[in-house]
């Protein structure tokens, strides 16, 4: 098991999450909120992956993700998991950025996946006996 690379990369989720936590009480950021949230759950599987010592794929898509981390990070919440998928724009370009097919999510979607989020993070800090102070540790 590679727990000191799943470490980094739940810090880097962790960062994602504090910066929702920063821009999540303006109106006009909830396109943001949402893309670091889908960020931030593509990290902690990418977390669960590294620690089983299995190549961590270069790919983005949270649901072939969440496949391969399988049973040991068990999700509820199917339709999140996979409105947050939608979200990563391979170009990037900014126009797009977080963006929902419908367009900008609503200030109550984006925290409905900041929530969830922070939940599976909970859950993958526990799986992996990682705890909070490990996480504001510089390595």
């Amino acid at each position: 098991m590679n727990r000191r690379m799943a470490l980094e990369w739940l810090k880097a989720a962790k960062d994602d999450l504090m910066v929702i936590e920063e821009i999540s009480k303006n109106e006009l950021l909830t396109h943001m909120m949402a893309f670091h949230s889908q960020q931030a759950l593509e990290k902690i599987f990418k977390a669960m992956i590294e620690y089983r010592m299995e190549r961590v794929p270069k790919q983005h898509d949270l649901l072939l993700l969440q496949k391969k981390v399988g049973a040991d990070l068990p999700i509820e919440g199917e339709d999140i998991l996979e409105a947050l998928n939608g979200l990563y724009i391979e170009s990037r370009y900014p126009g797009a950025l977080g963006l929902l097919p419908g367009g900008k999510p609503t200030r109550a979607e984006a925290l409905e996946f900041y929530t969830f989020v922070k939940k599976v993070f909970g859950q993958a800090c526990g799986v992996l006996k990682i705890t909070s102070k490990e996480l504001s540790e510089n390595l």
